[in-house]
């Protein structure tokens, strides 16, 4: 949108007809030739109009843009530039981004970067409201820009943005674009987030505090992003916002209809927890696990199908809750505590199991003590100072802490484990204590415990979120299945490693259903028995081997029909890639906040088309603006080579293996940077990149594929063998008789 002032005479001289627009040109044949329309739809004019030109790749930016002055007798070339023209891509074309520019593109000739942002500081800094607000409004458009950030901190505009929200002047529509602009500005990383200030920090956490009548969404969703970011990224004013901000002004946030609210809520209260520490992180973890918190998360939050970027900041929650159990799993037992808790809790074990019919506050002894052999029976190693088996950290104190919590609020069940195993014959014992500890460590690992949260991570458990004590209610469940699969499997001390390899793969499988509720996960999870784990397996096995897949003819077999199989693999990758996919966006510095783009490859698989998308956008092959031919990639690169993953960004492994970027022979060209969702989409690129590429497909999905396909069409083509042996060597050619005189016989 002009700002007024900012209009040249000359420019005044072209015509408004400059709106119109030549005939489309027909398809050009030369890659470097672009025929592109240009018009100035910026200006009220009468004369000219809009021309149509042949952008050469080959030549300057600058050039190009001479020719189109002159044509227009436009003066000082150098205070105009391109812009693109489309619906989700207007930003100003660049050295960088012109690759982009497609046949039959319409292009604004519009000021400079530099032009527009000497233009909006003018505006700012002018006494006109009405200049003040148009220009507000222009720079949270084109802020989103790095062409026109980059012009517009060089003559230090940002201040006048940080001046304007420290001032307190402007309510609703202005403030919202001052501080979605100071949002896309800082998200280039040009400026530092050290230049905030208290008084900057105070007026944007204003926008959270203010009550619910006065809320204005635009205004808090940017104040959300902006404080979440100062707590991640500024050196010295986290504990600014931690005096101002509490998860308690935030959660009612979380009851927005707005869903961009809701997951900046969540994402403001995940940087307030992971940044906090001692007692100000239990008192972020107090308020996180109260009832109430759970009820709008449960209610307001998790409700049908959610976004990727809701599903993430829900992922870093459960884990920062979850990892509240990592400092008692690193910490061993203190068996010379002069208060003696440990013993207590170790007494009171026994006492609950073997006195008290699990009654964990009756003070009534049922029979006469016999300590060291109830430790014994409890599965103990050493029963005279059973302390000791909680020494050995990780698990630590945190397998005492669970069963202590079993004992105490699930007592009757308690006792039923307890006393089953104690009852059975010495070699089918089940150490509870012990099989305690290892179930510990089993949990700590599926739940990753003590891991920070990966950056790309999507995977949250609803049930986790139903319980103020969700670890504990977890174990109390597993520790019952561990108990029951024992006795399935009729197991002894030797199997004892078999049974926790069995309840791991149980509590693997259900978890990946995704009960909502921890009695849906204990009614699944009782369901799949050992014996139902068994076929699982052998019916694995059977898809992985196949019938007779070890014998000399299925071998040949094999390697008769694998070129095909392996044909029929690219295909699928191929199609997998026309179907397109949505990527967060990435630059070469890494993720660029809440963008994401699609992309699909051309049915003639000479191409990859691609465009900026919603969070849950899929796009069409023909909304997508943008082309990237495939011939001008060099390379794929994949994992820590792609210049997107680096130590500085502290990036996971598991991150930085869902890592690939396309370079090009131009090392000043930026790669086009991606992190998959997942290995099977990870998997899917690469290959179908490769294969494009005439790369070998190197994935292990390409294997998996290989087998699979390979076993049902060996299966097709025996089938009427089926109860016929299979010889594991063809039978031998009996040699050629001494002549051939055949006799016939007239019938």
């Amino acid at each position: 949108m002009p700002l007024p002032g900012g209009r040249t005479s000359t420019a005044s001289a072209i015509s408004q007809q400059s709106r119109t627009l030549p005939i489309t040109p027909k398809k050009n044949q030369d890659d470097n030739i672009k025929k592109v329309a240009v018009t100035m739809p910026d200006l009220n004019t009468s004369e000219q109009q809009g021309q149509l030109i042949q952008f050469d790749q080959t030549m300057s930016l600058e050039a190009i843009i001479k020719d189109i002055c002159q044509k227009w007798s436009l003066s000082d070339p150098t205070n105009y530039a391109l812009r693109f023209n489309e619906k989700d891509q207007k930003m100003y074309i660049t050295e960088t981004n012109r690759k982009d520019i497609r046949d039959g593109q319409v292009l604004n000739l519009t000021p400079s970067a530099a032009q527009t942002a000497k233009q909006i500081k003018l505006a700012l800094n002018g006494s006109r409201l009405e200049d003040k607000n148009a220009a507000l409004r222009q720079l949270s458009f084109l802020s989103s820009d790095y062409a026109f950030t980059e012009e517009f901190v060089k003559i230090e505009g940002h201040k006048l943005i940080v001046d304007i929200v420290q001032s307190g002047n402007f309510k609703g529509d202005p403030l919202a674009y001052t501080l979605k602009s100071f949002v896309f500005l800082m998200d280039h990383n040009i400026l530092s987030w050290d230049i905030v200030e208290v008084d900057f920090i105070k007026r944007v956490a204003d926008c959270v505090s203010v009550s619910s009548s006065n809320l204005d969404l635009s205004c808090l969703q940017c104040a959300l992003a902006i404080l979440e970011s100062v707590i991640i990224q500024c050196s010295h004013q986290q504990a600014t916002v931690e005096q101002i901000v509490t998860p308690v002004n935030i959660i009612r946030h979380l009851e927005s209809p707005n869903i961009e609210v809701q997951k900046h809520a969540i994402a403001l209260i995940n940087a307030l927890f992971m940044k906090a520490d001692g007692v100000k992180r239990s008192k972020v973890a107090d308020s996180l696990r109260s009832k109430s918190m759970r009820n709008v998360i449960l209610s307001n939050v998790i409700r049908g199908q959610i976004g990727d970027g809701m599903a993430h900041q829900l992922y870093v929650l459960q884990t920062l809750l979850l990892n509240l159990n990592e400092d008692l799993m690193r910490k061993s037992v203190d068996i010379n505590d002069p208060h003696q808790i440990v013993h207590r809790d170790i007494e009171e074990l026994r006492r609950i199991a073997f006195d008290v019919d699990g009654d964990a506050n009756s003070n009534t002894v049922r029979r006469p003590q016999t300590t060291a052999k109830d430790y014994k029976k409890l599965g103990f190693e050493n029963s005279n100072c059973p302390a000791e088996d909680f020494l050995t950290a990780p698990p630590g104190a945190l397998a005492l802490h669970v069963m202590l919590y079993f004992a105490r609020q699930h007592g009757e069940n308690y006792v039923k484990v307890v006393l089953e195993n104690s009852t059975r014959a010495d070699e089918h014992d089940c150490p509870f204590v012990q099989a305690s500890k290892k179930l510990t460590m089993i949990l700590c690992d599926i739940l990753k415990i003590g891991e920070p949260p990966d950056d790309d991570g999507l995977t949250y458990y609803t049930m986790f979120f139903s319980h103020d004590h969700p670890f504990e209610e977890f174990f109390c469940i597993c520790i019952q299945l561990l108990n029951k699969t024992w006795r399935e499997m009729r197991a002894t001390a030797h199997d004892f490693k078999k049974v926790l390899d069995v309840v791991q793969e149980q509590i693997t499988r259900v978890l990946n259903q995704s009960p909502t509720s921890f009695e849906a996960f204990r009614t699944k999870i009782h369901a799949l028995t050992y014996s139902e784990i068994n076929k699982l397996w052998e019916k694995e096995r059977l898809e992985k081997e196949g019938q007779g897949a070890q014998l000399k003819p299925i071998i040949e077999l094999r390697n008769q029909i694998k070129p095909e199989i392996m044909e029929l693999i690219k295909q699928q990758r191929l199609n997998y890639l026309i179907g397109g996919t949505r990527f967060a966006k990435y630059s070469k510095n890494g993720r660029i906040r809440d963008k994401f783009w699609f992309w699909r490859l051309a049915p003639n698989h000479k191409a990859l088309h691609y465009g900026d998308c919603g969070e849950s956008e899929v796009l069409p092959l023909e909304h997508l603006p943008n082309k990237l031919p495939l011939a001008d990639i060099q390379k794929l690169q994949v994992g820590n080579d792609c210049t997107h993953i680096n130590i500085k960004a502290k990036r996971s492994a598991a991150n930085s293996k869902l890592a690939f970027s396309l370079n090009f022979e131009n090392d000043e060209t930026d790669p086009f940077c991606f992190i998959a969702s997942s290995d099977t989409e990870f998997d899917m690129w690469t290959d179908g990149l490769n294969h494009l590429l005439n790369n070998e497909m190197t994935s292990g999905q390409v294997n998996k594929d290989l087998e699979t396909l390979l076993s049902m069409e060996i299966k097709m083509r025996i089938l009427d063998t089926e109860g016929i042996p299979i010889p594991p060597e063809a039978p031998e050619i009996p040699l050629p008789p001494d002549n051939y005189d055949f006799a016939y016989l007239n019938l």
